[in-house]
């Protein structure tokens, strides 16, 4: 695969447009208010990608299908080596010695289940439905993994997608993935904007529920059913698995205290699991690694979504383990332990959870069709939760420096609906002579500026890392004008809270792209148009003639194409008034620093 800072030309002119005389605002379109999956997204056909893969070498994939006749077979042979142990003298000792529970000092007075861990454990399960669903969705947009900094096409450990095509303008668009409904949330192709608030809205309520639940454990010593507090239970763990897989279990004490095996899966979910979680969904967020430049240099955004990933399969095992283990060691018992807070067989806790169950399979069942018919109600609630956490992140300026050209990314992925106007077929034939840039607005000097005229104005560089939305990211050399250069030239006036950036290219769905970023940002160190990349002018994939970088976005708010700035008080009446054309049509927030 080639370098992607070609000199690839448009494709075929369309010449209705842009509509004559118009002004930019006047070829925005509004965006609906529902989600109708055969005409999203610009109608993009449902791709399946293909099953799960790891590459094994520089250049062979295993398909991750073939674990489960894999794993049956070496559960089988497990089975039987476990009780071919059972048998053995020195294995019978062994287990005698260390039967497989520790238990923690005053654990029979402690014995039983605080009321508060019923409830979280309840709401633990519900939220994590969302998440998961969400999670899944936001992976299948861009559907490969690396260890790399760097996107490159064949550098990915993992992938769910055909290889990608030697197509020169092959967009990440094009490469997600489509999802089943109820598998995805909101399940269609590429309905990213979507997914991520489910996803990080409610990670703030789960968040929130398990500070309550950390506070509380500690609060009442219940810590000491789920932290280790002797060596001794790692050899009864031990011990705990081979009885399993004998098939001759442990006794259980679960209302008194847990067994090794148990106690130390517990302790990987709540003190291992969950807040790694956190902070690699951090490490993926523009605003904070831009910023905290040594945190980045360890945990890139590609290591953070590998890490992500595998805290999501451990997720997942550790559901359908600690269900299958609930399910065969006695269900009426342990549902009882959590859903009634009383040791018995009775069938008030399978009642209680089963209750329980009615709501969580209403949820399951609910989100897509009423995320598809509501989308900005999605919208809205997702911002209202993660919004201020988001306005906090962005106001975090950045020096340059972070990078260097040994630094750069051998392939920049390419993205958006690329221009096809007769407008911009005429420019780009003519090297972009009669372009001009139009800075109007709340300002006391709008200006037009050719491409020489900006060129001429003092020249800004930086290297500095591309975070999609969709998960790929890419190091480049952006050449052009700091946006403080511009504002200095323009002197937007006092009013002015927002710099409306318009492109000449469409979105999928008709209508000019843009995007509003705060006028703030503009005096950012790493804001600037930028002409160039990694030494040579903007191809039209990336943008020709014209880009906004600004680093503490994500990359959908980097507009390309660009031919006007207009500085506004507002943006409530320009587009749908959501502060961009995605977050117009495919409901994306106007704040993305996370």
């Amino acid at each position: 695969m080639t370098s992607s800072v070609g000199n690839e030309e448009p494709a075929a002119a369309h010449a209705n447009h842009p509509i004559e005389g118009a002004s930019l605002q006047e070829q925005l379109t509004v965006g609906g208010s529902v989600v109708d999956p055969q005409t999203w997204a610009g109608s993009m056909p449902q791709s399946g990608g293909i099953a799960p893969r790891i590459r094994i070498g520089r250049s062979r994939w295993f398909n991750l299908l073939w674990l489960l006749p894999i794993g049956f077979v070496l559960l089988i042979g497990a089975v039987a080596a476990a009780q071919g142990l059972r048998n053995m003298s020195w294995a019978q000792d062994f287990i005698a010695r260390y039967p497989g529970t520790v238990e923690p000092p005053n654990a029979l007075q402690d014995a039983g289940f605080p009321v508060f861990v019923g409830i979280q454990h309840f709401l633990n399960l519900f939220l994590m439905i969302f998440i998961i669903r969400s999670g899944i969705q936001i992976l299948a947009d861009h559907p490969r993994l690396y260890w790399t900094r760097h996107s490159t096409p064949g550098r990915d450990w993992f992938r769910f997608q055909e290889p990608v095509p030697e197509d020169p303008l092959w967009t990440a668009k094009e490469d997600s993935v489509g999802l089943p409904q109820q598998v995805g949330l909101p399940g269609i192709r590429h309905s990213i904007g979507l997914a991520r608030w489910w996803h990080l809205g409610v990670d703030v309520i789960w968040l929130a529920n398990g500070l309550v639940f950390y506070v509380l454990l500690f609060a009442t010593g219940h810590w000491m059913r789920l932290v280790p507090t002797s060596w001794a239970v790692f050899p009864n763990a031990v011990s705990v698995l081979i009885q399993y897989l004998s098939l001759d279990w442990p006794a259980e004490h679960g209302w008194v205290a847990y067994n090794s095996l148990q106690l130390l899966s517990y302790f990987v979910t709540v003190f291992v699991a969950a807040p790694l979680a956190l902070v690699t969904g951090l490490g993926m967020s523009p605003a904070l690694s831009t910023r905290f430049k040594r945190l980045s240099k360890l945990l890139s955004i590609q290591v953070a979504r590998s890490l992500h990933f595998f805290v999501l399969v451990w997720f997942l095992l550790f559901i359908v383990m600690h269900v299958s283990m609930v399910f065969m060691t006695g269900l009426l018992r342990n549902l009882n332990h959590m859903y009634a807070f009383r040791n018995d067989d009775s069938w008030i806790g399978f009642t209680v959870f089963s209750l329980s169950m009615v709501v969580v399979v209403i949820g399951w069942v609910a989100a897509t069709p009423f995320t598809l018919r509501k989308p900005r109600v999605v919208q809205r609630v997702g911002y209202a939760l993660i919004g201020p956490i988001q306005r906090l992140f962005e106001h975090v300026d950045a020096t340059p420096g972070e990078y260097s050209e040994s630094d750069i990314s051998e392939y920049f992925w390419h993205n958006g609906k690329y221009p096809t106007s007769t407008r911009y077929r005429e420019l780009f034939d003519n090297d972009f002579e009669d372009y001009r840039l139009q800075i109007s607005g709340c300002v006391d000097n709008p200006v037009e500026l050719s491409l020489s005229q900006l060129r001429a104005l003092p020249r800004h560089e930086q290297i500095t890392q591309h975070f999609c939305i969709q998960g790929w990211s890419g190091v480049a050399k952006w050449g052009g004008v700091s946006m403080q250069t511009i504002v200095d030239l323009v002197r937007p006036r006092a009013e002015t809270k927002w710099v409306v950036f318009y492109s000449l290219g469409d979105g999928p769905d008709e209508g000019l792209y843009y995007d509003a970023h705060p006028i703030e940002q503009m005096g950012y160190h790493l804001t600037m148009l930028a002409y160039d990349m990694n030494g040579e002018p903007l191809s039209y994939g990336h943008g020709a003639p014209l880009r906004l970088r600004n680093e503490v976005q994500l990359g959908f708010k980097q507009v390309k194409w660009i031919q006007g700035l207009e500085f506004v008080e507002d943006f409530s009446n320009i587009g749908g008034g959501f502060g961009g054309y995605n977050e117009d049509h495919e409901f994306f927030g106007y704040r993305q620093s996370l």
